[in-house]
């Protein structure tokens, strides 16, 4: 019946699904999950060529999970489904379809179609090309995140994620790479990459350069000509070493895509974490705040407790449903783009209404989520499933020996990767 119900629901709001699933629908012992995945996936691709459907293949797996330990078989399938089988997946557990009914249904909906190659939203004037210093010439928005391991886990490696939009001028669709890096490490290492090599002298690489060739395909063959490159998680005391060593990637992957190719970059740094918060004037004037008594969303703070000299911003960009709102704050670095004030906050502010998985605007940019929720998945690609994993690496870790190699990510699957499977 759920089945029927969310097929129902996805081709109510747009999207042709088809109602007969491609393999019948199993049940499987939790512990028996992975075999079961490996087994739909054959079965699958036997009844795709028997139809006679050349290049077609599985498209879209739906897994509810058991309600005991629900994370640790969802990192499991997604562990199996992403980088071993190329098939995209979504999970859900079964007690919040009772409590969420039709809502729950078409949250699943706006994420199954951001999944498998749709868009959610779009901004009209993308569409129309009036955004200023965005839709003018093809622009790329990427933003980068890096996620640690938790307290006391002293072997696992930091996770970092880059994502990159694909679409221009509608910047809606984000490709990520993802790369493991040292335990705690701050500044991304893989941005740009040289290895030399014996019979081809230097070879470039680096998550930078991969997905600026990624756009160049997507695109028509056009290359970026403006960067915008949103990073989050990156504590004061280190804006100046973020600066130095991320920028210059930047600027190398570039120059190793042909010679003097230097698109101008805009490096914004994205904080949540700080204890600045804004209320309206008049607590009681009901035009200046939401229902919930927070300020209004789109409120924009640039002056009297920002940085003296520096280009920041406090930009409140989602309405605020419970608490208190937090503002983001918005530090440009570097900006080559010469931005006004107005208009890099009327373009963040903007691109906070086209977040896939909901239908309202987030706190914090697109680009900037989408690197946390990417970096977050990837997390799960580490431990095989062993939910005791946290407790033995602490007691067996070693001091910090700089000779200790960092474990690396399992690749993605390429058929996955050119989609947002981290949504």
């Amino acid at each position: 019946m759920f089945c029927n119900n969310l097929v129902g629901v996805c081709n109510n709001m747009g999207m042709q699904m088809n109602g007969r699933p491609c393999v019948d629908i199993v049940q499987v012992r939790p512990d028996n999950l992975e075999a079961a995945l490996r087994n739909i996936h054959g079965q699958s691709a036997e009844v795709i060529s028997q139809q006679g459907v050349t290049g077609q293949q599985l498209e879209l797996v739906i897994i509810v999970l058991p309600d005991a330990n629900a994370s640790v078989f969802y990192g499991r399938a997604k562990r199996l489904c992403e980088t071993e089988l190329g098939a995209i997946t979504q999970c859900y557990v079964p007690k919040n379809v009772q409590k969420g009914g039709q809502q729950y249904l078409q949250n699943l909906a706006l994420k199954i179609n951001v999944k498998v190659g749709g868009r959610n939203t779009v901004l009209e004037d993308a569409l129309h090309r009036r955004m200023h210093l965005l839709t003018d010439l093809p622009t790329i928005i990427f933003g980068a995140d890096v996620t640690h391991p938790a307290p006391g886990e002293d072997a696992s490696p930091s996770i970092a994620a880059v994502v990159a939009s694909m679409d221009w001028p509608e910047v809606s669709k984000y490709i990520c790479l993802v790369s493991s890096q040292g335990h705690r490490e701050e500044i991304i290492t893989d941005l740009f990459t040289q290895v030399k090599d014996p019979q081809k002298g230097l070879i470039h690489g680096g998550m930078i350069r991969e997905l600026l060739v990624s756009f160049y395909r997507a695109n028509g063959k056009r290359k970026p000509g403006r960067i915008i490159f949103y990073r989050d998680g990156v504590s004061e005391g280190q804006f100046s070493q973020v600066l130095l060593y991320e920028v210059d990637a930047i600027r190398k992957a570039c120059a190793s895509l042909e010679e003097g190719y230097l698109p101008p970059v805009t490096f914004i740094v994205v904080q949540k974490r700080h204890h600045t918060r804004l209320f309206p004037e008049d607590h009681h004037a009901r035009d200046q705040t939401d229902r919930s008594g927070n300020i209004l969303p789109g409120t924009v703070v640039d002056t009297k407790i920002c940085h003296p000299s520096g280009f920041d911003f406090y930009l409140c960009s989602h309405a605020g449903i419970q608490g208190t709102s937090r503002p983001t704050h918005y530090h440009v670095l570097f900006d080559e783009n010469n931005f006004t004030a107005d208009a890099l906050q009327t373009l963040t502010y903007n691109l906070c209404y086209t977040y896939a998985r909901c239908t309202r605007s987030v706190s914090i940019v697109p680009p900037a989520y989408y690197a946390h929720l990417a970096a977050f998945r990837a997390r799960h690609y580490l431990d095989d499933g062993l939910s005791d994993q946290g407790s033995s690496s602490a007691a067996t870790s070693r001091p910090h020996d700089h000779a200790v190699p960092v474990k690396q990510l399992p690749k993605v699957k390429e058929n996955v990767r050119q989609f947002m499977f981290y949504c």
